[in-house]
């Protein structure tokens, strides 16, 4: 039977958080709130709409700029002034928002990298509102996992973390001794909300320089503890096996 239901292709949606989240600018904390709301939107990472009342005003300049979205309504944007740094533009709010989503009147959002820091409670967090909807498990498991690519075995364990995250590949970290690939360190550094702050190395394999293939956390987040000291390859780059049997490469924006 059809679905006589079917979901819109694009949606907008919001939902209470729970969480104290605090941004931070030039020294200076320009929001801190324990009511801000989620937005979800189709395609796009979760948004945190901070009530106007726990923002900061007198770090706030308004500007001429402005912008419309046929899912929320017409948008007002300021700057954020701290001292000598201003950053543009990085703060906007709908105050007649339409029908769909009333409750953003009294709420505004601001562009996550045009801020130094972000908090939820007293933990840093990184990229984006991390969405409750997400889960990550890191699973030990004695499965034996071998890494090779140009027909050079880069690494073998039976001591790997099967890192199962939503709507993400399978990825296996392993411990640094279990690792015989040829590395050296890339400047290439990356943060994911979930996990913390990555680094890179290079990877030298039959003749070949692959850059930026394995990554680690020296430094992870808290519940992501169990993944430091070990590394990790792209499984859309290698060949994996496990228990012998060979893995499909994912298909992925890395591919």
């Amino acid at each position: 039977m059809p679905d006589t239901n079917p979901a819109p292709a694009h949606s907008v949606k919001t939902e209470p958080c729970n969480k104290r989240v605090r941004v931070e600018f030039n020294g200076e904390m320009i929001a801190d709130t324990t009511g801000a709301l989620y937005l979800y939107e189709t395609g796009r990472t979760p948004v945190y709409y901070i009530p106007l009342d726990d923002v900061q005003a007198g770090f706030l300049e308004r500007t001429e700029h402005s912008s419309h979205c046929p899912y929320k309504g017409d948008a007002i944007y300021w700057d954020v002034v701290v001292g000598e740094r201003r950053a543009s533009n990085a703060v906007w709010a709908y105050p007649e928002p339409i029908d769909a989503v009333p409750e953003l009147a009294s709420y505004a959002a601001f562009y996550w990298d045009r801020m130094d820091r972000w908090f939820e409670e007293d933990e840093e967090i990184f990229v984006h509102a991390r969405d409750p909807h997400v889960r990550v498990d890191m699973l030990p498991s004695s499965r034996k996992v071998e890494v090779s690519v140009n027909g050079e075995l880069l690494a073998s364990t039976t001591r790997a973390l099967f890192v199962f995250e939503t709507n993400l590949p399978v990825r296996y970290y392993m411990p640094k001794d279990d690792v015989r690939a040829d590395l050296s360190p890339s400047d290439l550094t990356t943060a994911c909300p979930y996990k913390g702050i990555a680094r890179y190395w290079h990877v030298t394999a039959g003749g070949e320089r692959l850059e930026n293939l394995v990554w680690s956390y020296d430094d992870p987040v808290r519940e992501a503890e169990p993944i430091r000291d070990h590394l990790c390859f792209f499984n859309e780059k290698v060949d994996i096996a496990i228990d012998g049997k060979p893995q499909a490469r994912p298909a992925t924006k890395w591919s």
